[in-house]
């Protein structure tokens, strides 16, 4: 049951985020501008997850990993839904942006 919802939410397998920076992965967070402006992570790229769609364009080839970030993991597991059935081959739900803020150092 726990699985289940770990992998409806977005959240699969354990994943070095890291790791994947380090390789090069683009940080996408899908909150509000005004959230975005409340505080970020310094390299992360801002596309509200309402408006991820129209801006595909944006975002890298679709080779290059991916960490959606947003407040809780909500939008951040929407926005990587979106992205796979765009065709986006590595995205990973990175949860909530402020979990992230080691990915900095």
């Amino acid at each position: 049951m726990i699985n289940s919802l770990r992998q409806l939410l977005g959240f699969g397998p354990k994943v070095d985020l890291q790791e994947l920076v380090s390789e090069g992965a683009i940080i996408v967070d899908v909150r509000s501008k005004a959230e975005f402006q409340g505080g970020h992570l310094k390299n992360a790229i801002n596309i509200p997850v309402d408006q991820l769609q129209a801006n595909l364009k944006k975002l890298p080839k679709k080779e290059v990993p991916i960490i959606t970030c947003c407040a809780s993991g909500m939008r951040s597991a929407a926005a990587k839904s979106m992205l796979k059935q765009a065709g986006y081959e590595k995205v990973h739900n990175g949860g909530s942006w402020r979990r992230l803020t080691h990915l900095e150092k």
